[in-house]
């Protein structure tokens, strides 16, 4: 029998998010950091490391956020709350379409829970790794309530953070401000870039918009991919699963947006070991350890590239690489070209061209 509809008229989501939280919740568990007396100072600190970070951030890049963020210290389930927040805002549309065609299927409570299952233990896995984020999506954070203004808030899972600190014997100011610096510099493209947020925004909702809720796209897209085994590639090659079931539109809208994030993700980087050289103590080993972090092998680098996350991964070196080649030929201020409009953005093939890039934004300036 299926479930009643949600509300006036509205179809129940396709994921039981109720049951997601509680698999986020039980695969993110507790590290017992997060409870000694080392996590006292977690929120002290990061409420002065962030205000010190946005003014770092601001000289280095000229972009300048409108008043300060709310430094935020997370426990991994208040992570886990922020981003379900988060997924569901996003998701929205999509939901909708999916849970109109599954109101009537005998079968949608069994796939609501299936579906759920797998968001929380993605949800969970990743909150076991997540040192700081920047939402722009979630209004209020973990304890906001429907019509809440957004935050503007740089989370920090404590936890975590405490944890490498712990292992790496890092010095804790020194590596929570590096991690801030990270942070706050996505924050200040985001909101010190008057476009950015509403053309990001635009090119995911453009991209859910494309998205076939028909279960019959699943089965031709795994077809697909089998053809692409035997042809001895890898399906997942590029961009995990979402790309696979992306059609032809959607992976232009997905090439967009890879190529907008791995330019953020690869700027975030170079900003925070910049800066990181010139006021962090220490620098240089806590970046290998990040490095070598992203690199994971075994069961956990299978998962990365089953899920995508390995895609993420390659836009921090191929976004640094792309940012990095650009000062060498232009110097800093060449690189400032990217925040003027959407058309200068690059493209994916220019982000392995950075003088095609240069000599086209040039151009268009003529």
């Amino acid at each position: 029998m299926s479930e009643p509809a949600d509300g006036a008229g509205r179809a129940p989501d396709p994921v039981d998010w109720a049951t997601a939280r509680r698999v986020a919740r039980f695969v993110a568990g507790r590290d017992p950091l997060a409870d000694s007396y080392l996590a006292a100072s977690l929120q002290a600190d990061f409420d002065v490391l962030t205000v010190r970070a946005e003014d770092l951030v601001a000289g280095y890049t000229g972009l300048r956020a409108p008043g300060h963020a709310s430094a935020r210290v997370l426990d991994r389930r208040d992570w886990v709350e922020s981003n379900i927040a988060s997924m569901r805002s996003l998701l929205d549309p999509l939901m909708q379409r999916f849970g109109a065609r599954l109101a009537h299927n005998p079968f949608s409570p069994v796939s609501r829970r299936v579906a759920a299952t797998e968001m929380g233990g993605l949800l969970g896995y990743l909150a076991k790794r997540v040192l700081g984020q920047y939402d722009l999506l979630v209004p209020g954070g973990p304890d906001a309530v429907p019509g809440d203004a957004p935050t503007d808030a740089v989370y920090y899972v404590g936890a975590n953070i405490l944890s490498l600190e712990k292992r790496f014997a890092f010095r804790p100011r020194d590596f929570r401000l590096w991690i801030a610096i990270h942070e706050v510099t996505h924050r200040a493209q985001f909101t010190g870039v008057p476009w950015m947020r509403g053309y990001f925004l635009g090119l995911v909702r453009e991209a859910l918009e494309l998205v076939d809720p028909d279960p019959r796209t699943m089965l031709r897209a795994l077809s697909s991919a089998v053809d692409e085994v035997r042809a001895g590639r890898n399906p997942l090659d590029e961009g995990g699963l979402v790309a696979l079931f992306a059609s032809p539109a959607q992976r232009g809208v997905l090439g967009q947006v890879q190529a907008l994030m791995s330019v953020l993700e690869g700027h975030g980087n170079v900003v925070m070991d910049d800066l990181g050289r010139e006021h962090v103590a220490g620098q240089e080993r806590m970046s290998r350890v990040l490095q070598q972090r992203r690199k994971i092998g075994g069961i956990a680098g299978a998962m990365h590239k089953l899920l995508g996350i390995e895609q993420k991964m390659r836009q921090y070196e191929v976004g640094e690489r792309f940012v990095r080649g650009v000062y060498e030929i232009g110097g800093r201020p060449a690189f400032d070209a990217v925040w003027r409009a959407p058309q200068n953005l690059p493209t994916v093939a220019e982000l392995d061209e950075p003088a095609r890039w240069l000599a086209r934004v040039d151009a268009a300036r003529v």
